[in-house]
């Protein structure tokens, strides 16, 4: 056989090898287009829909009414504020309580370690509704937190609950595993020998971390934060059973929007008006942290 013959009958192969690829994927891309990009369009088309009449029930027309945005920002900016101030103090709390136990897991912890992930991981097994309720009764007015808290002079309300204090309480708890997990995975994957080796050129255990610990956990640090702060900024659920109507978060605007009020285009406007501010949050933030490989 010549070499041309070969290669004739090797294309057919050849061209099956490539579409193998595309086949493969293609299960992922139908699945984006008919769960996020088809979604995503109806909100879009929905946010800038016209009322049919003077009440909801007349229901919307189509229309490109770019007002609904204007409108909605003007009128919500303190919620959209509320929000991402809420979820900020909160990814910070989380940062300042998973770090430490993070640590603790990956260098310290050896044969507890198994353990303390299963601990960690345990309230995922409860409903997020359930959980957050709970804090209700641990915030009461007349339970042990309050009480000793008041024992001490530190509350000026003489009260936790129905304050922006429960909310971020509320949110630093929900979201406390999703900053102690890739902070765990991050501070595992350092060589411990580094350290070591730090310690051998005769640097302090605050150099030490610093210098080595901090910079190779910084991967950690971006995932965690942003796994926080993401769904912490959209949550409506604390706001709603550990605030009073002052804390409302953006999150509860939209739901009332949809589900109360049925103001389907405000409510589209609003999340659209929040995806897009979360996105460039994120760019910047990953920017700034000079990580953007992440992006």
């Amino acid at each position: 056989m010549s070499v041309a013959q070969e290669l004739i009958k090797s294309q057919p192969a050849r061209k099956k090898i490539k579409r193998t690829p595309y086949l493969l994927i293609l299960p992922g891309v139908v699945w984006l287009f008919l769960f996020f990009l088809f979604p995503l369009s109806t909100l879009l088309a929905t946010s800038l829909q016209k009322p049919a009449g003077l009440s909801p029930d007349d229901g919307f027309l189509p229309a490109f009414k770019i007002s609904n945005y204007s409108d909605a920002l003007i009128e919500y900016y303190p919620q959209f504020f509320r929000g991402f101030l809420y979820a900020g103090i909160a990814t910070v709390f989380c940062l300042l309580l998973a770090y430490p136990i993070a640590y603790y897991m990956a260098f310290k912890a050896r044969k507890y370690r198994n353990l303390m992930l299963v601990l960690i991981v345990a309230p995922f097994f409860a409903s997020f509704l359930l959980r957050t309720n709970a804090w209700k009764t641990i915030l009461s007015g007349d339970g042990l937190v309050v009480g000793f808290l008041n024992f001490l002079n530190l509350l000026p309300q003489e009260r936790i609950l129905n304050t922006s204090l429960a909310v971020i309480a509320g949110l630093t708890y929900n979201f406390l595993p999703f900053m102690i997990l890739p902070l765990y995975t991050s501070l595992e994957k350092i060589d411990p020998r580094l350290i070591e080796a730090a310690g051998d050129l005769y640097s302090p255990p605050s150099q030490r971390f610093w210098k080595v610990v901090w910079p190779l956990s910084l991967p950690g640090v971006i995932s965690g934060t942003l796994l926080t702060f993401i769904p912490a900024s959209g949550d409506y659920i604390n706001a709603e059973l550990l605030g009073s109507i002052k804390d409302k978060m953006i999150g509860n605007v939209i739901q009332s929007q949809f589900i109360d009020l049925r103001d389907y285009p405000t409510a589209s406007a609003l999340s659209f008006t929040f995806m897009a501010i979360i996105l460039v949050i994120i760019y910047l933030y990953i920017r700034r942290a000079g990580t953007d490989d992440l992006v």
